[in-house]
């Protein structure tokens, strides 16, 4: 936050005022004009100028790398005249592909803006606002035993920066997505902006700056805990229970559907204490005569022998009367409207919301997320500020609530995350509700995965690293913890560093590792006299594991394939992030017999797969835990698959294609091993499969498998 001598410095201009003066009336102070104003380090360039949000520099295109239909996949992996059944009958919606990306928000959100500027009509955020919070997970292994995961790389980073310059780095951070979100709003939308009491009072300043205090019109308190106190470990504070939405409409003609809470027991008691004995319906009696008399235009009539002004014409007072909905309690007495306590809608929404708890530990809905938000949170908010068909954003989505709620609302949605772990978490949970509307005869849309691939890449190399390759080897290997090799000192221009005995190479950033520079790599060690090279790179060719397998046996060098983690390109980084081998992952073909069917007579035998081996990379795990883990590893590496899916029909230039998935839940802990789909080609010939594997870390690895019928 700017201190008064900054302001008054930056302020102090010779026409605000003459500082050689007696300051005065006549000579006013430049405090004494300024505005009201919220100032962090970041909101203002070295020249006093209002830092704008670069949009151009941060727009990229996204790159689809699943595709994800799991009702449809599920037909077609079962032959044709399924899939032409499930075409004739599916409620899928085919007006939108909903959208997971993984990537930073901001560079997400203004890539966005090309096809999405002021099409999205409401956005929900609840960015991290916890400072100094742990984002360890407790993740459950095999048949369930516990295992903590440390906070990821890719979520210690968003943490760390949101925060590494404490106040002001979060403030800079909220405000320049708030700007790209209020392009992206429609001329109808709402964003509801969910943060913690530590921090809504600044932030709520920091959205006025961006909407305007015009466009403010709540701030809802969410009581998301019953009760808590640290008073046993000798805090000195009343109990902390509540969050709090900040709610803003983008322009005056927003979507607003009132919602209602049920009357409480005490209300229905005391105002609808009539009970019909044939029924047992609670009703009360409601004054039908007109306060407004005839200066409202009100009729003016004699009904049941009282004649008074109305609220009703004489013909509607009859219609009601027939129906029993008008009563008169004994001759004489005016009569009064029946009104039914199941037909009222209940208690306006107000601004605090008490009735919505937290997802509790045992809560079916709970994904293992400590953030997560409960869907009846959500479902009153999207219910709320948008209508079916319209289009609803999340740009922290965490575990996918809101996309999950949208789905089952009839809305359109886009939803993104930083972590790994969340586009994981969240795209098993979208491929449950996908299959569960479709078994009940409900609409659903397919969805596809983003993510921002080499063009994030690109865009850090041109920004940070003023384009030179030289610069990305040398960032690369510093963070590795390796030394740089000075190329007067490398026999060949394939290594690049050394790490112990180890030599390293280290891919381009726009290259894919493939089989045959891991060859060219292998023969320059050999040619250095090493043992080892350890491979860095971005991307690696498919089944790289196995054709590095063949080039170790023959050179007798060791090739570790190592991912360079997207996390480096943060420009606060200073400590190496985790660095992940590629995980080695093996599996084969199953040729089906149908029962009873002579299998030689049958031209094209259903194909399923069958996997045969997995280790996963383990950089995940706390270092306290990592040998008994890596033991287990090696013993029974299928404990630690969470999520696996088969793309029978693969194609290099196409995204992948869930044709069949299985993975484990929180009460269902068992995992095929063999997919199930029986997947009939249309003839003859050799075809790819592509096996994709996520780890109980998040941490996908991805192979193929020929297929010959």
């Amino acid at each position: 936050m700017a201190n008064t001598e900054d302001i008054q410095s930056r302020q102090a201009q010779p026409a605000r005022g003459d500082p050689s003066k007696r300051w005065g009336p006549d000579n006013p102070h430049p405090l004494s004009t300024m505005k009201t104003e919220l100032v962090w380090e970041g909101k203002y360039d070295e020249y006093g100028n209002r830092r704008e949000v670069d949009i151009a520099g941060c727009a990229m295109p996204m790159q689809r790398i699943e595709t994800i239909d799991q009702p449809r996949s599920e037909a077609a992996a079962a032959g044709r005249q399924s899939l032409l059944e499930f075409e004739k009958k599916t409620t899928r919606l085919d007006d939108f592909r909903n959208r997971l990306i993984w990537g930073d928000n901001k560079l997400v959100m203004a890539s966005l803006l090309a096809e999405f500027k002021g099409k999205i009509d409401l956005i929900y955020i609840d960015p991290p606002f916890d400072v100094g919070a742990d984002f360890s997970l407790n993740i459950q292994v095999g048949d369930g035993d516990n295992v903590e995961k440390e906070q990821s790389a890719l979520e210690m980073v968003a943490y760390r920066d949101m925060w590494g310059r404490g106040t002001d780095s979060y403030l800079h951070m909220v405000h320049e997505r708030l700007a790209l979100m209020r392009q992206l709003l429609s001329e109808h939308g709402l964003l509801f902006l969910h943060v913690g009491w530590t921090v809504s009072h600044m932030v709520k300043c920091v959205a006025d700056d961006v909407f305007g205090t015009e466009a403010f019109l709540n701030q809802i308190i969410w009581k998301r805990q019953t009760a808590h106190s640290d008073i046993g470990q000798g805090s000195q504070h009343l109990g902390r229970l509540h969050d709090v939405i900040l709610l803003y409409a983008n322009t005056e003609h927003f979507t607003w559907n009132m919602q209602y809470t049920p009357y409480s027991e005490q209300y229905a008691e005391a105002f609808y204490k009539h009970v019909e004995p044939e029924t047992g319906r609670r009703y009360r009696l409601s004054d039908i005569t007109a306060p407004g008399r005839a200066s409202k235009g009100n009729p003016y009539y004699e009904f049941l022998g009282v004649t008074r002004y109305w609220r009703f014409k004489r013909e509607r007072m009859d219609e009601m009367y027939r129906q029993g909905r008008i009563v008169q309690t004994k001759p004489g007495a005016v009569p009064a409207q029946k009104r039914y306590l199941d037909e009222m809608p209940g208690v306006p929404l107000q601004d605090l919301w008490l009735d919505i708890p937290a997802v509790g530990p045992q809560a079916a809905e709970r994904t293992g997320y400590d953030t997560q938000k409960p869907a009846a949170l959500l479902s009153r908010v999207i219910e709320l500020g948008s209508t079916p068909g319209d289009l609803v954003a999340d740009f922290f989505c965490g575990s996918g609530t809101t996309g999950a709620v949208a789905e089952k609302l009839g809305r359109r949605w886009i939803m993104c995350d930083l972590g790994r772990f969340a586009i994981h978490t969240t795209r098993k949970r979208l491929i449950d509700v996908q299959r569960t509307l479709s078994q009940e005869g409900k609409p659903y849309r397919a969805f596809d995965v983003y993510n921002l691939g080499r063009y994030e890449r690109q865009w850090w190399q041109k920004d940070a690293l003023k384009g030179a390759d030289t610069e990305h080897r040398r960032v690369v290997l510093e963070f590795f913890k390796a030394e740089v090799l000075d190329p007067a000192r490398s026999s060949s221009p394939l290594i690049h560093g050394r790490k112990g005995r180890a030599l390293c190479h280290v891919d381009g950033i726009d290259s894919i590792f493939t089989a045959a520079e891991a060859r060219a790599v292998a023969q320059a060690a050999v040619g250095m006299g090493a043992k080892e090279v350890y491979c860095l790179a971005w991307d690696f060719e498919m089944d790289i594991r196995q054709r590095m397998a063949a080039i170790e046996a023959e050179t007798d060098i060791k090739l570790y394939p190592v991912k360079i983690p997207r996390e480096i390109m943060e420009k606060n980084r200073k400590a190496p992030p985790p660095w992940l081998e590629v995980a080695v992952l093996e599996a084969e073909p199953v040729y089906r017999r149908r029962p009873g069917k002579d299998t030689g007579k049958m031209p094209v035998p259903p194909v399923d797969i069958k996997l045969t081996r997995f280790l996963p990379s383990l950089a995940e795990v706390p270092t306290k835990e990592l040998e008994s883990i890596r033991q287990r590893a090696v013993k029974s590496g299928f404990d630690f698959i969470d999520f696996w899916a088969v793309d029978f029909d693969w194609q290099p230039d196409q995204p992948f294609n869930h044709h069949w998935q299985d993975y484990r839940t929180r009460k269902d802990r068992s995992l095929k091993t063999v997919s199930e789909a029986g997947h009939q080609y249309p003839k003859k010939g050799k075809y790819t499969a592509c096996v994709k594997v996520v780890d109980v870390f998040g941490c996908d690895t991805s192979i193929t498998v020929p297929i010959k019928v």
